[in-house]
């Protein structure tokens, strides 16, 4: 009986002495993001306004009419790529319903009219936050983005 005890305490001693690993810590992850955008601006020569959600974006071509809603089914042309450079989403093309694409898009392409061109630096929380949906994009990745809208419907 005494073994048994004397395993059983040895046993909720190692357990209990295990170190717990590290959880996820979203506000250092958007500190770290936001001064990797600020670095990639500086170093791009990009003139860029912060939205109040951390997502940079610099309109290269405003277009005409009506801004799309998150209700609008936007029409684009877009190229993907991480700060490093690397392309993770050659230009395509892509219809979908604004609700159904990344938080970081629902935010920023609404900055555009039809026709409008906008660059889009998207912190990791508004993308894909720290988990890896692959092609090549690593958890907690800053998103760049170049999108056309070519055209929206509600």
């Amino acid at each position: 009986m005494k073994k048994y005890l004397l395993l059983i305490c040895l046993i909720i001693t190692g357990i209990s002495s295990c170190k717990k690993t590290d959880s996820f810590d979203a506000a250092k992850q958007a500190a770290t993001d936001d001064a990797l955008i600020k670095a990639y601006i500086s170093a791009n020569n990009i003139t860029a306004t912060k939205d109040p959600t951390g997502i940079y974006y610099q309109v290269i071509t405003a277009g005409t009419g009506a801004y799309p809603s998150i209700a609008s089914t936007v029409n684009v042309n877009y190229t993907g790529k991480l700060l490093d450079g690397s392309v993770f989403a050659p230009t395509a093309n892509l219809s979908s319903p604004l609700s159904g694409l990344i938080k970081g898009w629902q935010i920023g392409i609404p900055h555009i009219n039809a026709g409008g061109r906008i660059l889009l630096m998207i912190p990791s929380a508004l993308g894909y936050g720290n988990s890896s949906p692959g092609a090549g994009i690593p958890a907690n990745s800053v998103l760049v983005f170049t999108i056309d809208l070519l055209s929206f419907s509600n």
